[in-house]
């Protein structure tokens, strides 16, 4: 069972990956510092109603998505995925060849 703290600190964490941002820049849209921020994220610290609702704020979703169980990964996959369109579509490649290409070769 996982708690509530370490569930909260691992979908901080995720979240900040998936937007591809710091402690530092997550801790300034929050208004708090990065040292709490990082308390948080190991476990060490858990914030008051009015900060969880500032930190969800600041990872551009409702607070209550930080108490929910494996919504990131699923979401980091897709954005992971729209951006290797993105690249592919610069380099003239599609996707579904990539990946086609990719598990012919492995067969």
């Amino acid at each position: 069972m996982t708690s509530l703290r370490a569930l909260l600190a691992n979908n901080i964490k995720q979240r900040r990956k998936v937007l591809g941002i710091s402690q530092a820049v997550l801790a300034e849209r929050a208004q708090t510092s990065t040292h709490y921020i990082a308390q948080i994220e190991q476990q060490n610290k858990f914030p008051s109603a009015e900060m969880l609702e500032r930190i969800a704020k600041a990872l551009e979703f409702d607070s209550t998505e930080l108490f929910t169980i494996g919504k990131f990964p699923e979401e980091a996959l897709n954005q992971f995925k729209e951006g290797l369109k993105a690249v592919f579509n610069v380099l003239n490649i599609s996707l579904d060849e990539k990946i086609d290409e990719l598990t012919n070769n492995k067969k």
